[in-house]
């Protein structure tokens, strides 16, 4: 049997109000910084040059804003690959992606990420699925929030 034909054959709807408990501590370096800078374009030497990002007054390179999606994404499998989800993700296009930042992640960071279901609904054959992803610091402060909706295409027949 295989994994896809062992999952319930739709989004279950009763994990709406689910949490998923905090990640693994992710560390923030300069390195993984460099490298989102990089793949997105950003050019502003405080994403690659300490010396630039502490004359901005920071504590070490700043990462672009959807660096934080680096750390929803990965949080976000605990509920797209638990099986219980009913999520095959071979039929997942992604909708929309929103950020609220509450202050900028910079390389230094030790961050966690805790994931809410907030919203399963269904519109012609597709169930849109939102999650919040609620990114804390060491203290428990609040670092970013990334809402994220995905359009799961139901089953052909």
């Amino acid at each position: 049997m295989t994994e896809s034909s062992t999952r319930p054959t739709g989004v279950d709807k009763t994990l709406v109000g689910r949490i998923y408990a905090p990640t693994e501590t992710y560390e923030v370096s300069r390195v993984k910084i460099a490298e989102m800078a990089a793949a997105t374009g950003a050019t502003h030497p405080a994403h690659t040059d300490p010396d630039a990002a502490w004359a901005l007054g920071y504590s070490d390179v700043v990462a672009p804003p959807t660096f934080a999606v680096v750390l929803a994404q990965r949080a976000e499998q605990a509920y797209v690959a638990a099986p219980e989800s009913g999520i095959d993700f071979s039929r997942v296009v992604h909708a929309e992606e929103r950020f609220v930042h509450h202050r900028p992640i910079v390389a230094g960071d030790r961050l966690r990420t805790t994931v809410h279901v907030d919203k399963i609904l269904e519109r012609g054959g597709i169930t849109l699925v939102t999650t919040r992803a609620e990114i804390a610091d060491d203290a428990e402060a609040p670092v970013a929030t990334v809402t994220s909706t995905l359009a799961v295409r139901g089953a052909e027949k």
